[in-house]
């Protein structure tokens, strides 16, 4: 059976939930080089308008789409194009830190002219019931 046999328009094929903390910022940070004082100091957030503290842009990419990399057995290399809109931010209070939930459902499915299958994955990431990444699609090989 192939990897599209049994997939249809519609079908969630995976859901998880992320719980971030100001330490997940300090260490995204570090990993990425990005030390903009707006991850990781509310006087400085709000002194440029922020209501506060917010993750990384790329991490909340980063984690939307991962989700889809586990389903597709660990392996990256099948994401053949992802695209997002930031939407919204992810505000990470000190001591409650954030929650952000990502469902990946299948939007289209096609077969290529060389004959490889492929899906477009749409993926919903939210933070406090709200969207926070728009058009937030993922194309993967199927075989």
């Amino acid at each position: 059976m192939s990897a599209r046999e049994g997939l249809a328009v519609g079908d969630v094929v995976a859901e998880r939930s992320f719980h971030l903390t100001r330490d997940t910022l300090v260490r995204y940070a570090g990993a990425s080089g990005d030390f903009n004082p707006i991850h990781y100091r509310d006087d400085i957030a709000v002194s440029v308008g922020l209501d506060g503290v917010l993750a990384h842009g790329m991490l909340t990419m980063g984690l939307a789409v991962q989700p889809v990399v586990d389903w597709l057995g660990g392996d990256s290399g099948k994401v053949l194009d992802y695209q997002v809109r930031f939407t919204r931010p992810v505000y990470v209070d000190a001591e409650a830190g954030a929650d952000v939930t990502v469902v990946a459902k299948v939007g289209v499915l096609e077969t290529l002219q060389d004959g490889r299958a492929t899906a477009r994955i749409d993926l919903t990431a939210a933070f406090g019931g709200e969207t926070v990444l728009g058009k937030a699609q993922v194309r993967v090989a199927l075989a």
